[in-house]
């Protein structure tokens, strides 16, 4: 869940209390001598009297889809508070923990009579601290069988899995999503709330809507169709019976539907899809810049019309912005012909450019329009991407990504996270660009390294004198030590202010 201003934006996965509200129906009555009165009230031609013959014809290719997760626990209650060290460490060493069960719920949808299925990234992913067991795909009339992961992309959200059976399977096909309009009645599939399959009904309240999440693929079809948690993956249907939507994510009060649903459209996940199931690397085009909406005021105060073109916040060094002569300040309006708009954001556009592309930018400087030609580099992966953005404050007061990191900093032999040391990172947390080493992103506070004074933003230069430059290292330097029987390691430190200093560091149990 993300709340902002009371608003949840939840994707839409997990199962939930069911809550269950009556009321008298709303809505106008007609007399039944009226005849006039009931002839408006009837549908136009072309509206549909009822979804059953569509229902039928399609809900055989939705499927239900279960993972079985492992989560890493500390075994005493206290671990990361000021009691933790009443109650000493666990058997197995310091911080140590223990494992539970957990599953998670979603919705997916059969794309070809071998079995290949289409669901959402965040239905087959582990959360932070856990590990997807298995994965189970269950049909309507169910029928259970175990999927394998072909293929997931965290960027778009998007997972294919492949299940066997010895008939073919049911399918559903993809639809051009770019015919689309305000309007259209859709049909949309799901599992919300673990209830199985449920059909719900409506129509397409916005196409391209930016929700303003950020991100190369914040762009949906929007639905007043009933989507709760549970529904992510699944289908949303046009009257043809086509995939032209992937449901994905609501905005709500309640974590329920209030009637603002949002799918991936199909234009959009279909080439990926198509590249995840034949084993294709997907490649999205990157400038390297971070960037803001035009905003009234900031439109305002440069001068420039409103919702047109987007705000250079700043410019990663080296990347294919600044050499081609982009600067933080600078709005761009347009990019390889294409208008920068809150419906067509840049990040969209660049990212379904081709790397090595040269491109035409159209850019306001200081009141004045100027055109550079820049050469499309490869956007990064979105753990690369946050680490541009790492900040080093907040080393003692741990927020909830914090804590998440704490946490999974506990499977890793040090009871650190780490990071690769980039020279945006360099330079947030004020060392030399030059300098080669990895960053520490977060320390569990009942690990060894942070009774030795390890925090947040600190640099490992060195394990056992050796030199490491990628968490790689680190690993293979740990494993090393453990094949040696080492109980710690001697570790290198450098620190913002101040000369480096080694620090040992105990080994945490396996």
């Amino acid at each position: 869940m993300r709340y902002a201003y009371a608003v949840t934006s939840a994707l839409l996965i997990g199962g939930s209390a069911v809550v269950l509200a009556t009321g008298q129906p709303l809505g106008a009555q007609v007399a039944q001598n009226d005849q006039s009165a009931m002839m408006a009230a009837a549908p136009r031609a072309g509206a549909p009297m009822s979804f059953a013959d569509l229902t039928e014809q399609l809900q055989p290719a939705v499927v239900n889809i279960s993972t079985r997760q492992r989560v890493r626990v500390p075994n005493n209650p206290f671990a990361g508070t000021p009691f933790g060290g009443l109650f000493g460490a666990p058997e197995g060493g310091a911080g140590g923990g223990g494992t539970r069960e957990a599953q998670s719920l979603g919705s997916g949808f059969i794309i070809s009579a071998d079995g290949y299925v289409v669901t959402n990234n965040h239905v087959v992913a582990a959360d932070g601290n856990a590990s997807v067991e298995s994965i189970t795909v269950t049909m309507p009339d169910g029928t259970e069988f175990p999927a394998r992961l072909i293929g997931r992309d965290p960027q778009s959200d998007l997972a294919v899995l492949k299940i066997s059976g010895t008939k073919p399977f049911p399918f559903v096909r993809f639809g051009d999503s770019t015919k689309t309009r305000v309007g259209d009645w859709i049909l949309a599939i799901g599992n919300p709330f673990g209830l199985g399959g449920t059909v719900t009904s409506g129509i397409i309240s916005a196409v391209y809507r930016n929700t303003g999440q950020g991100g190369a693929y914040d762009r949906y079809l929007q639905t007043d169709a009933a989507i709760n948690r549970g529904n992510s993956g699944g289908p949303m249907f046009d009257l043809n019976g086509n995939v032209i939507g992937i449901n994905n994510a609501i905005i709500s009060p309640t974590g329920g539907s209030v009637g603002i649903g949002f799918a991936i459209p199909a234009e959009v996940a279909a080439p990926i899809v198509e590249k995840l199931r034949s084993g294709t690397a997907i490649e999205r085009g990157y400038l390297g810049i971070g960037i803001n909406p035009l905003t009234d005021d900031l439109a305002a105060s440069l001068g420039l019309p409103k919702r047109r073109g987007e705000f250079v916040q700043r410019v990663e060094p080296g990347e294919a912005a600044e050499k081609a002569g982009i600067r933080a300040g600078d709005v761009v309006v347009t990019i390889d012909g294409k208008d920068v708009t809150p419906d067509q954001t840049l990040s969209f556009i660049v990212a379904n450019i081709a790397p090595g592309s040269r491109i035409p930018v159209v850019l306001i400087r200081n009141g004045e329009r100027v055109t550079v030609t820049a050469t499309v580099g490869r956007r990064p992966s979105e753990d690369e991407i946050a680490a541009q953005n790492f900040n080093p404050e907040a080393a003692e007061d741990f927020s909830d990504q914090d804590q998440q990191d704490s946490e999974q900093a506990t499977r890793q032999g040090l009871g650190m996270a780490l990071t690769q040391l980039t020279p945006q990172i360099a330079r947030q947390i004020g060392v030399p660009p030059e300098l080669k080493g990895v960053v520490v992103a977060a320390v569990d506070p009942s690990g060894d390294a942070a009774t030795k004074g390890i925090r947040r933003g600190d640099v490992i230069l060195s394990i056992n004198n050796r030199p490491v430059v990628a968490p790689a290292d680190v690993d293979r330097i740990i494993a090393e030590a453990r094949a040696a029987n080492r109980e710690a390691v001697l570790l290198r430190v450098q620190r913002r202010a101040g000369q480096p200093q080694f620090l040992p560091v105990r080994l945490r149990a396996k």
